[in-house]
């Protein structure tokens, strides 16, 4: 299928709604119950469960799964993985009686790699898409063509335009759309003088509202990709933590966080918390001047790169379960079919999580896990006559090697031993030669590895539109 006929079926798909429920409506409804539902706290209407209902999950067919990926967001910033602010109390209550993955690893610093891995479960040199102008091959099988051959009814609505249909991000959606942006509210107007983008993630939750008040009585699969934390947007209901850089991302995580009530008290409400599987994820976290940079898609080490997953299940889990092997976003969804008795995606890079959920919740101790996590970035991928310059780490138990190349130079080698070191700081790379040897040999396999499908996708012709879109994420694009 040809670029531009790409463009017109991811249009097409996102009229869907449009024609199905009148927006403005739907919005205004949306407000107005959330707004009643600041004034009473539903409660969690959910049962309890323990391992006999995670194994009848496979079994069950009225389970949905809504995905919510949060743009940015790093692990550690959230109380339920250490932090002393309270930036995520929702988040902590959610991984309380759910399901924490303590150790876990996005495959790219940068949104559009580590979200073609995600959904893919390849490592990015397998996607085939490092680079600002590749999109994702129509070979390549993605979670929601499962769940459209399972019979769900499936949507996406996201705000970042990495994962835009023009991308090859909406195989397999019925509906695929960036949800209709409205001017911020007054509140977000006065913590962000400055702001220049129209539209904020309660604008996603409004249009998944609509969705659910169509389709919400069938068996449905529901992705929303949310942007506030990426923007620092905050409100003055979560401006809690001053006006520095790292203040005002952790103010942002705290509006996401009420945000994120807000669309579960919506399920509450519609008697859909008790079959819904809610995934909570991130394709990258946030540097904060730890080695001379800030932001992301520069670099992969851990500020970058260590994000958090949580499962939320249909029933609550007393006391909820910790995994503390290394997992990877190329493990969620081996993970979520395993989990739901669905078709898995086949030769893919990740693996189901489900043994060590299990072995946990029998209070089994798990053995030592050695598979390599890699993390990959072209550290030219924005600019389009570079050379490609691959910086890859591959974590191994508490080892983390580093490798950067630049054409012209030699690479940049490092080894960080986390256990000894906590903000790997420390290079290590002369005082363990062998473990660096070892690890350099599987970052080396990685960034030959190609897809499976063993194509490679035609470069995109990106309009100027779409470039002044992304730049207006800051990224910085030709």
């Amino acid at each position: 299928m040809g670029e531009g006929s790409t463009s017109v079926r991811s249009e097409s798909k996102g009229s869907i709604l449009a024609r199905r429920w009148p927006y403005a409506v739907a919005a205004l409804a949306v407000v107005a119950l959330f707004v009643a539902s600041l004034i009473r706290r539903n409660p969690d209407p959910r049962p309890t469960g323990s391992v006999p209902e995670l194994q009848a999950l496979s079994g069950r067919d009225d389970v949905n799964v809504l995905f919510v990926l949060v743009d940015t967001l790093r692990a550690e910033r959230l109380g339920c993985y250490g932090y002393a602010r309270d930036t995520s109390p929702l988040l902590d209550r959610l991984a309380s009686n759910g399901v924490r993955f303590e150790r876990h690893l996005s495959q790219s610093s940068w949104t559009k790699a580590s979200m073609a891995s995600l959904w893919t479960g390849l490592n990015p040199a397998r996607s085939g898409v490092t680079r600002f102008d590749e999109r994702l091959s129509e070979q390549a099988v993605l979670p929601a063509e499962v769940f459209r051959e399972a019979g769900f009814r499936t949507a996406g609505l996201w705000r970042n335009g990495w994962v835009s249909g023009y991308f090859g991000f909406d195989q397999g959606f019925d509906t695929y759309e960036r949800p209709a942006g409205r001017p911020p509210p007054a509140s977000v107007r006065r913590e962000n003088p400055t702001l220049s983008t129209v539209g904020t993630d309660m604008d996603a939750v409004a249009a998944a509202a609509a969705f659910l008040r169509i389709y919400g009585d069938t068996r449905w699969f529901l992705y929303l990709h949310l942007m506030d934390v990426h923007e620092y947007l905050y409100d003055e209901d979560s401006a809690l933590f001053g006006t520095s850089y790292s203040d005002v991302y952790d103010n942002s995580i705290r509006r996401t966080d009420l945000v994120l009530e807000q669309l579960l008290r919506h399920l509450a409400a519609n008697r859909l918390r008790e079959r819904t599987l809610l995934v909570i994820a991130s394709d990258h976290g946030e540097a904060f001047g730890e080695r001379g940079f800030e932001g992301h898609a520069r670099a992969v080490y851990r500020e970058t790169t260590e994000v958090p997953w949580i499962l939320s299940l249909p029933f609550k889990l007393e006391p909820g379960l910790v995994v503390r092997t290394r997992t990877r976003n190329v493990d969620i969804w081996p993970t979520l079919f395993e989990l739901l008795g669905l078709p898995g995606l086949k030769g893919v890079d990740g693996r189901s999580r489900v043994p060590e959920m299990l072995a946990v919740a029998r209070g089994e101790t798990l053995a030592a896990d050695d598979t390599p996590a890699i993390a990959h970035l072209d550290q030219t991928w924005g600019r389009r006559d570079a050379d490609p310059a691959p910086t890859v780490a591959v974590t191994r138990g508490p080892l983390r090697y580093v490798r950067s190349e630049s054409p012209g130079r030699e690479p940049l080698e490092e080894l960080f031993h986390a256990g000894r070191d906590p903000l790997e700081r420390d290079n290590l790379l002369e005082e363990l030669p062998e473990a660096a040897r070892e690890l350099r040999e599987q970052a080396l396999a990685s960034l030959t590895a190609g897809p499976p499908w063993g194509t490679t996708e035609p470069r995109l012709e990106i309009d100027e539109m779409q470039l002044n879109q992304l730049r207006a994420l800051g990224y910085k694009v030709p």
